[in-house]
């Protein structure tokens, strides 16, 4: 089994319920074992060059699983199961009914054309790192360091609900 952390996120539709039927489809899925779900948060949408206040806002917060699929197995759950949840990829960093990326592989460092581990920015982003603080406090990102020291310099807004 090998951990890992999937970062959630939406701003579109019933962003609640979504966010809870994407959960259940996951730890429903044949070697993925639902270990725990963060406090959710309201952050607001950020574009290539920023925040966006005008957007609708996000719910995001972080699972954490055990998996005996392989990265780019897991990859494909996800991307599956944001598309049975009606995600469209139209426009990048752009409104979304769900979001899901995988943050950490058991630590693994991997980098192709699909995918990149550890996630190439969640080390800068509050609403990755507080959510998995939240579930993990002593978490560490691969070739970054302590999650907990990383949430400290990470200054983007997130209010928990």
């Amino acid at each position: 089994m090998t951990h890992a952390v999937i970062a959630f996120g939406a701003n579109l539709g019933d962003r609640e319920a979504t966010i809870a039927s994407a959960t259940r489809a996951l730890a429903g899925t044949e070697g993925v074992t639902l270990v725990a779900v963060s406090p959710v948060y309201e952050t607001p949408a950020i574009r290539g060059d920023g925040v966006d206040h005008d957007a609708p806002g996000y719910l995001n917060g972080v699972l954490a699983v055990d998996t005996t699929l392989e990265p780019h197995d897991l990859l494909d759950v996800l991307q599956a199961i944001e598309t049975e949840h009606g995600r469209v990829r139209a426009e990048h960093w752009g409104d979304r009914t769900l979001d899901l990326d995988l943050i950490d592989f058991g630590g693994r460092v991997l980098a192709d054309d699909r995918l990149v581990l550890p996630h190439p920015r969640a080390w800068q982003r509050a609403f990755v790192l507080q959510p998995w603080l939240d579930i993990e406090p002593d978490a560490v990102l691969a070739g970054r360091g302590s999650v907990a020291a990383l949430r400290l310099a990470a200054h983007d807004e997130v209010v928990r609900r």
